[in-house]
């Protein structure tokens, strides 16, 4: 496990609500476009790996995805391996090529996701897939989970997800002051990145009071703090640190780690071994740094509060003073620590499937200083979380990543 890995292509299409495409369609964009940026063909990759989540649900295509998606896209014969594992499905691709580069199996990797989400009559069936994130055997639990945090029962109009970040979220302020303002802060922060990316779903900054204006979801969210349904892709071109040298890519960025690990059993306020906390601390051992090394961060912001949550589980920042903080600017662009220069998961979009991936390529692109008016200067080292689905009390499965630029 002692073999460098290095992204030498990224790419993602636009995020939104593309009715007009497909998992086909999608997956030969952010294919054609990671190829290119890599300067490969496709007979280049000796193995690929495709995140997708709903396509069983949604279309009744299942098994195969990859094969057929990346067919379309002119690969087939070599492995490819069909990657499901809940919103963190993309970053588990990341992970297993990662995997088996380090132990020497192949030199060139494909690390694609697709998602397909909006369609014009299939409003119920999306709605059941991210029910389908939880135990559906024991429902009940999560009802109580909900309940027992001071939030109200899921109805049936709701989001079960949006319930569970809802009262998570109340828990918070009232143990650590956190405030409905500090949520609409990092919406307004995160929406303002969003403007600046053109690949982002919304493209609407917002002021603080907007964010607290706008339609009521779930107490204490608004609409500008939860993320939307989207469709889209993103593409990885992953590679040993020998095949980097042998093509000569002076831009590779280097995965220094990615710590992947599921849900333990432990009490719903122990927040030292929340699992975004003990994967982060896995992913730094790894790679050999501390918070205080982070430029710049991707989390997983479903909600507004995810975003609070995780800057305290990467350890930017001790529980309790993310507020004062935010007032300060320093999670923001041109701050300390800019968190979600992508515009995050709440104005780029959340394709369940490629939204790990889309991480990734957003660190990527800081790393090599392409991101324009969202970059954020002198980025060195980028760090993304990313979870998903939810058992017992918390995320089913969680990864943190870190990246390096190398320096030439």
């Amino acid at each position: 496990m002692s073999q460098d890995v290095y992204v030498i292509g990224a790419s993602m299409t636009p995020f939104g609500k593309r009715l007009e495409e497909t998992v086909k369609t999608l997956t030969a964009s952010a294919v054609s476009a990671a190829l290119a940026d890599a300067g490969l063909q496709t007979r280049d990759i000796q193995s690929a790996w495709f995140s997708n989540t709903r396509q069983p649900m949604l279309e009744g295509q299942n098994t195969i995805r990859g094969q057929i998606a990346l067919r379309a896209a002119g690969i087939e014969g070599i492995p490819i391996i069909n990657v499901e594992n809940a919103c963190a499905s993309g970053s588990t691709a990341a992970h297993q090529a990662m995997t088996a580069i380090r132990a020497g199996m192949i030199d060139i990797a494909l690390v694609i996701g697709a998602e397909k989400m909006v369609y014009k009559d299939r409003s119920e069936k999306v709605a059941a897939a991210f029910a389908g994130g939880t135990d559906i055997h024991d429902r009940q639990s999560v009802l109580d989970y909900i309940v027992a945090m001071g939030g109200d029962a899921p109805g049936p109009d709701r989001s079960l997800f949006m319930d569970l970040y809802a009262a998570q979220a109340k828990v918070h302020m009232e143990r650590f002051g956190t405030t409905q303002e500090d949520f609409a802060r990092v919406a307004a922060n995160t929406h303002c990145h969003g403007q600046h990316n053109p690949n982002a779903q919304y493209h609407t900054p917002f002021t603080v009071a907007e964010v607290l204006a706008d339609k009521a979801i779930v107490d204490p969210f608004t609409r500008a703090m939860c993320a939307p349904v989207s469709d889209g892709a993103a593409a990885l071109v992953l590679c040993s640190e020998a095949a980097a040298k042998r093509l000569g890519k002076s831009r590779a960025i280097r995965l220094r780690s990615i710590a992947l690990l599921s849900t333990q059993s432990r009490d719903k306020l122990d927040y030292e071994n929340h699992i975004s906390r003990r994967a982060s601390t896995a992913a730094y051992a790894e790679a050999s740094i501390d918070p205080r090394d982070i430029d710049v961060v991707e989390v997983h912001d479903a909600t507004a509060f995810s975003t609070v949550q995780q800057i305290e589980n990467l350890g930017l920042c001790a529980p309790g003073e993310v507020g004062a903080r935010l007032k300060q600017g320093d999670f923001t662009l041109g701050g300390k620590v800019p968190v979600n220069p992508s515009g995050g998961l709440l104005a780029k979009g959340h394709p369940v499937g490629a939204t790990g991936i889309a991480q990734l390529y957003e660190l990527v692109t800081q790393l090599r200083g392409d991101a324009d008016a969202r970059q954020v200067d002198g980025a060195r080292i980028g760090v993304a979380e990313n979870g998903g689905g939810f058992l017992g009390v918390e995320e089913g499965v969680t990864t943190v990543a870190v990246l390096e630029r190398m320096a030439h």
